[in-house]
């Protein structure tokens, strides 16, 4: 591939077909313009290469079948393109003082084809070829962000099946909270994968909409056949409004905030990962491959892969920002789309790559279940599961309740205890209610246990490890959906190509 000019070299002569017809452009392009504005494109080509002649093809096998040409005058640009068509794009001379890919692509056809490659014109811009290879290239990305997130739930939920009943301290504010699973945390998560799974199978219903037939922006005369032309590229649907088809940048934002949503979670999860490996919690080991030596201190271990996380989720957050921001423009102008093929497909990659190590990290993780049993028995983590049973056997509101246990509660840690006892718990009553519990100790006795608190939480969707095992199965059911929708796509997709090439072969008969 030709790389751009630098900045104050001389200026080619302007390319053939370059001259306008409003505007007599006399000079090839200022090698300031290649190297701010063009070398974008250009570095587009890699990305648009291989959909740009997919959408020749369709548009040619298209205005043969609409009779608008002759086969005949179709079939020697029809070969060129065939032979194009699986060619490296890095071996194609792509040349940013032409713009965009495109019109390279326009140049290396008129040398071999001459005035026939102008066919290609007929009732079509450029532009339009690009929206389409882009679309092309973006659901796909899209497909495989879909795919590796749907591993991620399924790593998730096994996880969270594995320790349904490992007892932990939940925590708020870095604080323990309340007795919980550790699997039912992971779970959490989850619902959470499969969910964002829903926001790119929706994002991917957007990108799959042809533009195929728009002509500049308000149709062609041409009696174009637009669900034709959708199906031999594989769309899902046709642009209900060709001019929105052509320059609205939605779909594209829909993509990046899918990616930038799922990106996110993962790094609230990572968030988390961090304090629990650190030696203060050890809550969790990291597998070994996914961390770095310190350079200066020999004992110290760091969690690497969690930071990269978090970075890349606040990277991408930038990236859905910037792309709103330049599409904030009159409609119909190229300013969004200059920046917008490479940052979106860039992002959505990205979003793949975070999401892949996410699921490297789960797979790794090896929960301590001796130390989160430890943590769950400790820090009054029964006070809440203690008033409610109070406001229930004794007829207390809950309020009142909640403040003979913090009474209570307070007293212990004034005395340097860590548990409760009947005692405190009765004082605690005479102070705040003016009278003494009765069978105090058997109140302390029905919610001391953690394990027992959290089998008791069997609510739809609750911490206890029938209902943690439930949730597992139930995500993994939709995991197992989401992979037969993704494949199936994959197949529609495959067969439109087949079908496409077919019908371009044929012009060759």
């Amino acid at each position: 591939m030709t790389g751009g000019q630098r900045p104050g070299a001389a200026r080619r002569p302007p390319p053939e077909g370059y001259l306008g017809a409003a505007a007599r452009i006399t000079s090839g392009p200022a090698p300031e313009l290649v190297a701010a504005g063009y070398a974008l494109e250009i570095a587009d080509a890699p990305l648009l290469h291989r959909g740009l002649t997919l959408a020749d093809l369709a548009h040619l096998v298209e205005l043969v079948e609409c009779g608008a040409l002759p086969r005949e005058q179709a079939a020697p640009v029809c070969a060129v393109l065939l032979d194009l068509l699986d060619s490296p794009a890095a071996e194609f001379p792509y040349d940013p003082v032409y713009g965009d890919a495109y019109n390279s692509r326009e140049r290396e056809l008129e040398r071999a084809l001459g005035r026939a490659a102008g066919r290609l014109h007929l009732g079509r811009t450029r532009r339009e070829a690009g929206r389409i290879a882009f679309r092309l290239a973006l659901r796909d990305r899209l497909l495989g962000l879909h795919a590796d997130v749907a591993v991620f739930a399924g790593t998730a939920a096994r996880l969270a099946s594995e320790h349904a009943a490992t007892v932990w301290a939940d925590s708020t504010y870095l604080q323990p909270a309340q007795p919980s699973t550790f699997g039912h945390y992971l779970g959490g998560f989850a619902e959470q994968a499969v969910r964002n799974a829903g926001r790119i199978k929706a994002a991917y219903v957007q990108a799959d909409v042809s533009p195929a037939g728009a002509g500049g922006s308000g149709g062609t005369r041409l009696p174009l056949d637009r669900a034709r032309l959708a199906r031999l590229l594989g769309f899902g649907s046709v642009g209900a409004h060709t001019r929105d088809a052509m320059w609205s940048v939605d779909a594209l934002a829909d993509a990046v905030t899918a990616a930038a949503v799922t990106a996110a979670g993962i790094g609230q999860l990572a968030g988390d990962l961090e304090i629990f490996a650190s030696p203060a919690f050890g809550y969790v080991t990291l597998d070994a491959s996914l961390c770095r030596a310190s350079v200066l201190m020999p004992q110290k271990r760091n969690p690497y892969a969690l930071p990269v996380l978090r970075g890349g989720a606040g990277t991408l957050i930038g990236r859905l920002t910037g792309l709103l921001a330049t599409g904030l423009t009159p409609s119909a102008r190229t300013d969004n789309w200059l920046y917008a093929y490479g940052e979106v497909a860039g992002a959505v990659d990205l979003a793949g790559r975070l999401v892949r190590l996410g699921s490297a990290v789960l797979a790794g993780l090896r929960p301590d279940t001796g130390v989160l049993g430890e943590q769950a028995a400790r820090h009054f983590t029964t006070a809440a599961d203690l008033a409610e049973e109070l406001s229930l056997r004794f007829g207390l509101d809950y309020r009142t309740a909640y403040r003979v246990v913090s009474r209570a509660v307070a007293a212990a840690v004034e005395r340097g205890g860590t548990e409760l006892t009947a005692d405190l718990l009765s004082a605690a009553s005479e102070e705040i209610t003016g009278a003494p519990l009765p069978d105090a100790g058997d109140a302390l006795a029905a919610t001391k246990d953690p394990v027992a608190a959290v089998s008791a939480r069997d609510a739809p969707g609750a911490a206890s490890p029938r209902r943690v095992r439930e949730h597992a199965r139930h995500v993994l059911r939709r995991v197992t959906a989401a992979q037969r929708w993704n494949a199936g796509r994959r197949a529609r997709i495959a067969e439109a190509e087949s079908a496409l090439l077919g019908a371009a072969r044929s012009l060759l008969a």
